[in-house]
């Protein structure tokens, strides 16, 4: 595990979400962005799709960056071409495995679909490119047929085989089978790609890399086509959280890069979103926010520093007197138990009227409301 690589391809299969467009300078500044917290491996687009593609790619090339560039291909010449135009040096190719996808784009001549594998690598080594080769749909194929074309991609030269769930369809035990039995089998090292289309592309991940894969795909907040990737926030902070290694990231700056690429796709963060919403570190509930205030650990699985945020006390409709008191005195506000008692009422009154927790000057006019209210009274 202390071998994993993380190959983000929020700039391939990330835009790739339906309705996102990167242009050439939000392209260019996720990059550097990626590079700059030490991602290793950034999958930067595909050089086929044209012009506009081939210009963006270029110029991230031409950065000079320490992560290694690579281009997403088809098992077609030019495509490989195009790679080596726009001056990358590693290309991934991807092919179809399953017989579904090979039905569907070869008209189910498994034997073209390797033979433009092997000529695409052969042109690619001869170019003296570094090659992967991606099995698209590889969770649906024929496990005897996908380690075949493993076997044969890893002979005509490729440096490394990608088992993609394509479609998002398995769990992790199964994911821990399948990857397990291409490590078994091959000298070449195998990455992981996975589709959250029933939740579970981070868990899946995880269980690769558990089964031997020694690199994965991410993209930043799980951005991808249909329910998206696993993202890498949550798979670099379940490595080092929850299995102790550290890939080497710069975690205090996963914040940053999700709201770079939130705004580059147009695509909000949930508030609920792992790591890096805006709820992740906020206490509203009573007894969570009493326990936080005594020992953040008591409802934090990690400090909020470690990827860029802060705590955050909010009040509203679930929050409790310990929560109420420890905000006003943040300040200056000092009230006894039944002025207390009396703005935690209005403040939950108030809080259901608006669905939602209040702002802090909200609670503060609150307060000077129930205070005018018990001068007026007396």
């Amino acid at each position: 595990m202390n071998q994993v690589l993380i190959n983000d391809t929020t700039l391939r299969d990330g835009e790739q979400a339906a309705g996102v467009a990167f242009n050439l300078e939000e392209k260019v500044a996720i990059a550097k962005f990626l590079d700059a917290i030490g991602v290793h491996e950034i999958e930067v687009g595909i050089p086929a799709m044209g012009e506009q593609e081939t210009r963006a790619i270029s110029a991230i090339a031409d950065l000079d960056l320490s992560a290694k560039l690579l281009g997403w291909n088809r098992a077609v010449i030019s495509d490989i071409q195009a790679s080596v135009a726009c001056g990358l040096k590693r290309v991934h190719i991807a092919i179809p495995v399953s017989g579904i996808q090979i039905s569907a784009k070869f008209h189910g001549q498994w034997r073209v679909t390797l033979q433009q594998l092997k000529d695409s690598i052969s042109f690619a080594v001869d170019k003296g490119l570094w090659v992967a080769v991606g099995g698209e749909d590889s969770s649906r194929a024929d496990e005897s047929f996908l380690l075949d074309v493993a076997q044969y991609a890893q002979e005509w030269g490729a440096s490394r085989f990608r088992f993609c769930d394509t479609v998002g369809i398995l769990d992790p035990f199964t994911t821990y089978a399948k990857v397990r039995r291409l490590v078994t089998a091959l000298l070449i090292p195998v990455e992981v790609h996975t589709h959250n289309d029933f939740g579970l592309a981070t868990a899946n991940a995880l269980a690769g890399i558990k089964g031997g894969a020694l690199s994965v795909n991410t993209t930043v907040n799980g951005l991808g086509e249909r329910a998206g990737n696993a993202a890498l926030e949550e798979v670099v902070m379940a490595l080092k959280r929850i299995y102790g290694v550290n890939v080497g990231l710069d975690t205090p700056r996963l914040l940053e890069l999700s709201r770079l690429v939130a705004a580059a796709s147009g695509s909000n963060v949930p508030p609920w979103k792992a790591i890096v919403g805006e709820n992740t570190f906020a206490h509203e509930a009573g007894i969570h926010a009493h326990g936080v205030l005594q020992n953040p650990m008591t409802y934090e699985p990690f400090a909020p520093e470690e990827v860029g945020w802060e705590r955050r006390l909010v009040v509203g409709k679930h929050s409790g007197r310990h929560l109420l008191s420890s905000v006003l005195q943040q300040h200056g506000i000092f009230l006894n138990s039944q002025e207390t008692q009396s703005v935690l009422e209005a403040v939950r009154q108030e809080s259901v009227q608006k669905k939602r927790s209040l702002s802090v000057q909200e609670l503060l006019n609150l307060v000077q409301e129930q205070q005018r209210y018990s001068h007026a009274v007396r």
